[in-house]
Formats: C-alpha cells, sequence, structure tokens
C-alpha cells in the first residue's frame, strides 16, 4: 500500500522548501505553507522563472521563528516570525491574475531580499482571514489556496522520478518539483489516477495533474538553468500543449499527517 514518504512546506513562495516530519492540513494548504512571497515595487509576485537566485538560500525553521540565509552574501540572514502580528491588511499584490490583500513583513525584510536580488522588492504575508479561491472549474467546494500557483497541495511519486531520471543523462532532484507530499508504493505514474484517497485521518481529492514550466529546468544547488528536464517530460508528459508531472490535490477535511502515513485510495 503507498505510504506518504515525505511533507515539504515552502514558507516563502519559490524559496527552497523545507522536510517536516508532520504538518496540520489547513484550508489553504498546510500549516505556513507559500503564506510569504516577494513582491516587486508593483506588487507583481516574483518567482525563480524570472529570479533564479531565490533559490540560493538555506531556510531553517526553530520554534516559531523562520531563520532565512542567503548563499550568495555568505554571512547575511534574517529571522522571520512564522506567526502573524494581526495588522490591517495594507496591500495588494498580484499571483498569475489573482489580486490578494498582503502585509508587510518588515523594513528589514525588504532590504535583504533587496540586496539578495539586486533590486528593490518586498516580502509580504498572505494573511488566513484573507481569500483566494480555487479554479472553480476544479474545486470540490469553496476551496481556497495561500500564494502556492493555484493549488494547495501537490503530490508526486518517488516512482515517477526514478522513471523519469532512468531518460535522462543526469538525474535531477525531487527539489525541481517543489511537491508538499512525496509518497512511494505505485506504479510510475501512479498518482496520476489517485482522485480520491486518505492520508492518516486527512481526505483528499486529485483534481487536476500538474502542469509544468521553465522552473523545473533551474538546478536548485546552483540557480542555473538548462533544458532538463522539462525536455524530456515533453517527449512523454505533453498533453494539449502542456507538459504534466505530480497532481494537484485540495483537502477534503482537515487534521494532522505524519511520515510513514498509510495513502488509501477511497
Amino acid at each position: 500500500m503507498p505510504v506518504l514518504d515525505e511533507i515539504r512546506i515552502y514558507p516563502v513562495k519559490s524559496l527552497p522548501g523545507l522536510m517536516v516530519d508532520q504538518a496540520e492540513v489547513q484550508p489553504k494548504g498546510l500549516k505556513f505553507d507559500r503564506r510569504m512571497m516577494v513582491v516587486d515595487a508593483d506588487g507583481q509576485f516574483i518567482t525563480q522563472r524570472t529570479e533564479p537566485l531565490l533559490s540560493q538560500f538555506d531556510l531553517e525553521i526553530k520554534g516559531d521563528l523562520l531563520e532565512i540565509r542567503s548563499r550568495i552574501n555568505v554571512g547575511q540572514g534574517i529571522k522571520i516570525s512564522l506567526l502573524e502580528d494581526h495588522r490591517p491588511k495594507e496591500a495588494k499584490a498580484r499571483v498569475w491574475e489573482d489580486e490578494v490583500e498582503v502585509v508587510g513583513v518588515s523594513g528589514e525584510a525588504d532590504d535583504f531580499f533587496s540586496s539578495h536580488l539586486g533590486r528593490g522588492c518586498r516580502l509580504v504575508r498572505f494573511p488566513e482571514s484573507a481569500q483566494r479561491d480555487v479554479d472553480p472549474d476544479y474545486a470540490v467546494g469553496h476551496d481556497q489556496v495561500s500564494l502556492a500557483d493555484g493549488f494547495p497541495y501537490i503530490m508526486i511519486s518517488r516512482e515517477s522520478l526514478s522513471d523519469l531520471n532512468r531518460r535522462l543523462s543526469i538525474t535531477v532532484s525531487m527539489d525541481r518539483f517543489r511537491p508538499n507530499l512525496v509518497i512511494s508504493g505505485v506504479e510510475p505514474y501512479g498518482e496520476d489516477q489517485m482522485k480520491k484517497m486518505v492520508v492518516g485521518s486527512v481526505d483528499f481529492a486529485g483534481v487536476k495533474p500538474c502542469s509544468r514550466c521553465n522552473l523545473i529546468t533551474i538546478d536548485p544547488e546552483t540557480g542555473v538553468s538548462g533544458k532538463e528536464p522539462l525536455a524530456t517530460l515533453s517527449e512523454y508528459r505533453k498533453r494539449g500543449g502542456k507538459v504534466y508531472f505530480g497532481q494537484n490535490l485540495i483537502a477534503e477535511n482537515y487534521g494532522f499527517i505524519k511520515r510513514g502515513d498509510v495513502v488509501e485510495k477511497r
């Protein structure tokens, strides 16, 4: 039977993620997952697609603090509270076509990221009280999402990555695909067919295959981009002009999940 091998959260959108042993499943995604992001002077979200240097950080959670250290400016780092300070919403920002309400984190955080990227930017937080709807064409109910691209959870199997790596001349890590849930014990791409499942005590619905872009061509260790693995995936995972790898999920109820939980199909 499939099991949950890894749980990953990404406190700041497009920065490296963290593996945790257990996590709380909440309406917008895992607790602390993609609740912050870097934006430009116009409030437009910034990701590795245009700023590969966002990959060049080391992150660590210590209690309620997120510590971020720059690999570019060695010795520079910042500590940010993961908890909301309940200030009034003060600005608007954009994630793709969605306009969202955000709160600035701090001037210190803005300076830190501006120094790292070499241009003016801000770090903003998406309050839990703010609303951002999942695409209604795929929603199970009135589903919400944080600052993730479109859905609150992404699941990928180890077997799918192994199959891809057998086709590549140089292997790639799971980090490139930024999943929340990594499972094992299925056939390669078996997650494509998992439309209803239970992990621990939480019910999930697989609502849409995850389409991929040039972000997966950026080496998370160096920040350097190439053609792979997108070129190889395009040879056998392309449908309707899009390349798919992984499954987008929506949680149908909430609770805790932990590594080693059985993933039971419903």
